[in-house]
């Protein structure tokens, strides 16, 4: 299908997600990738990998960019090239899930997440997060919340992507209601602490989640 929504998180922020519905040979048929794209693709062992890699291509071709333009860091961070000498930089995040895939296009440093609402989360949430968060709610919220919980974990991973940073040790959610769809998180990581704003919201039976740092 084509894309299924645009959702408007700020004045230079936008989250473009597309629903997955078309076959491999379909999508693959309306992307033109490099030849490292191609080499990735082919890598992949899972369908609903090559799907989601492919739908993220389809996403960047809504917003008049191309698999040429996207590369990535030493660190694996995904990076738009500038179009043109007076066209602003801009920022990127990926995301993919089973049936969506996810790209936030920012001027901000932005981190996204997009997770399906699984009984499993909450089953591991002693790993990851502080569960006296998940006290008193029933158990669809405290799956959901957990999920929300994870996705800010992963976010502010994905701005950050230095190696040791650990979820639970590092990563701090402040406290909140799902229905206030927004957050705000801390890492303290090489004696330093940085505050990050986090928005989230639900999408059929998924989570997205997007992490930007507050600026001093």
């Amino acid at each position: 299908m084509p894309l299924y929504k645009v959702v408007v998180l700020s004045k230079t922020t936008k989250l473009y997600l597309w629903k997955i519905t078309e076959d491999l040979s379909e999508l693959r048929s309306q992307i033109r990738l490099k030849n490292s794209s191609i080499a990735r693709l082919e890598s992949m062992k899972s369908e609903s990998h090559q799907k989601g890699f492919l739908a993220v291509r389809m996403l960047l071709q809504h917003n008049e960019y191309d698999d040429f333009d996207l590369y990535y860091d030493a660190f694996g961070k995904p990076h738009i090239k500038p179009q043109g000498c007076f066209v602003k930089d801009v920022e990127i995040s990926i995301s993919h899930s089973n049936d969506f895939s996810a790209i936030v296009i920012s001027q901000e440093k932005v981190g996204l997440d997009l997770e399906q609402i699984k009984d499993k989360t909450v089953r591991i949430a002693p790993r990851f997060m502080d569960v006296l968060h998940l006290e008193n709610l029933s158990m669809e919220e405290k799956i959901k919340k957990a999920t929300v919980i994870w996705g800010i974990k992963e976010s502010i991973f994905k701005i950050k992507n230095e190696q040791g940073i650990s979820f639970p040790n590092h990563i701090f959610e402040e406290d909140f209601l799902l229905e206030e769809k927004k957050s705000k998180a801390i890492l303290k990581f090489n004696n330093r602490e940085e505050v990050f704003n986090i928005i989230f919201d639900t999408i059929e039976d998924y989570v997205y989640v997007c992490a930007f740092k507050e600026k001093s």
